[in-house]
């Protein structure tokens, strides 16, 4: 079974008033801090295992950001368990120094990003910008093991047009700047405005993925290979092709649906390329066309149809997916989980719903936020 791992960025708010804050640095500090005195004088036994906390949290573009890595999985309920654990950890690290985090994928507050030391953020930030000084957002990537970059790059021309109905069920991102944008997925279309992001054109082989990267790094305007932000690439890193359509969930049940659907999706796209099926070939214009509608509707409207690319309501579009993929669900035994998920979704509403339910509920942005900490960490 094909391993899935999930790395999740969350905001660092203020517990009163819900306002971003800048202290990645000092929470990292005190995971290192903490693990530093528990090891202190304990020899570990070679049979032992313990996730290294200094491994798991990293430090993102901005200050405001944690991001944390789960290990590979091919249990879904131990990739719950460990999303649930690292939320709860990340908190702990931030409530000691009066913070908390919240899975928000924008902050629904003014806030004016402070950029984190470094070499490639600072290049980043007089390359890019503005682009890079608002980029203030919350992403939920997924790797999928794969047994190839020649595999890895058929899924990736095989999965583009069902990518848009993940953006929908993890939208999680209405506000920006204390503003209702109207969209569901606000992330999404500030994250769009890095040149090197979005869908692509099909590829057709591990030899021509290879040229395009190495072809856009050439131009200058990407600082190295991880710059290439493609809605599905090979990872530079790992074995694995990395899904970076999401919204950082509200709930980790919807994290571990969309990696459910994510291992799902790769696992049929694979077989489809071993059979010798041809992928759909919507171009890019179409793609974006059908992002787009996904960020603005989250589950509240229509979403195109991923083969058709005409509008459906956004029930058909969801059940679409699940019939796509049913097979692979069903081998891995997470079909009814993914069902169960996803119907909830579609009743209760996303992240994005629920924010704007909290708003009108509290009548204020920092109780909201607050709310969505407070939930962050629940199982």
């Amino acid at each position: 079974m094909r391993t899935v791992g999930v790395e999740e960025e969350l905001l660092l708010v203020d517990r009163e008033s819900g306002e971003p804050r800048a202290l990645s640095s000092a929470v990292l500090a005190r995971a290192a801090k903490d693990i530093a005195e528990t090891s202190a004088g304990a020899e570990r036994q070679a049979n032992d295992y313990r996730d290294p906390e200094e491994e798991t949290f990293e430090k993102e573009l901005t200050g405001q950001q944690l991001e944390f890595a789960t290990q590979p999985r091919t249990s879904m309920d131990d990739l719950m368990q460990e999303i649930v654990r690292w939320r709860s950890e990340a908190a702990r690290h931030a409530g000691d120094l009066g913070a908390g985090v919240a899975a928000l994928a924008t902050s629904p507050l003014p806030v004016s990003p402070s950029i984190n030391v470094g070499k490639r953020y600072q290049w980043m930030e007089e390359q890019f910008g503005l682009t890079t000084q608002e980029q203030l957002t919350c992403g939920c990537h997924v790797h999928v093991s794969v047994e190839s970059d020649e595999e890895g790059v058929a899924v990736i021309d095989r999965i583009g047009p069902w990518l848009p109905v993940l953006v929908a069920l993890s939208s999680n991102s209405p506000f920006w700047h204390g503003n209702d944008t109207l969209y569901s997925s606000y992330r999404s279309r500030v994250w769009g405005r890095w040149p090197m992001s979005g869908p692509t054109d099909l590829f057709g082989s591990a030899e021509r993925y290879e040229e395009r990267v190495s072809a856009m790094v050439a131009t200058g305007v990407l600082g190295d290979r991880g710059m290439v932000y493609f809605d599905a690439r090979l990872s530079h890193r790992y074995p694995t092709v990395e899904i970076r359509v999401a919204d950082v969930c509200l709930d980790a049940s919807t994290t571990v649906l969309v990696a459910t659907l994510a291992r799902a999706l790769v696992e049929t796209a694979a077989r489809e390329w071993k059979a010798g099926r041809q992928p759909l070939g919507h171009g890019v214009s179409l793609l974006r066309l059908a992002g787009w509608r996904a960020a603005r509707s989250g589950l509240d409207d229509d979403l195109l149809h991923p083969v058709t690319m005409r509008p459906v309501p956004c029930e058909e579009a969801v059940t679409a997916l699940l019939d796509h993929v049913r097979d692979a669900l069903e081998e891995s035994g997470d079909l009814d989980m993914a069902r169960k998920t996803a119907m909830s979704l579609l009743e209760h509403g996303t992240g994005a719903r629920v924010q704007r339910e909290l708003l009108e509920r509290t009548g204020s942005l920092g109780a909201m936020v607050a709310e969505c900490a407070r939930r962050t960490q629940a199982p």
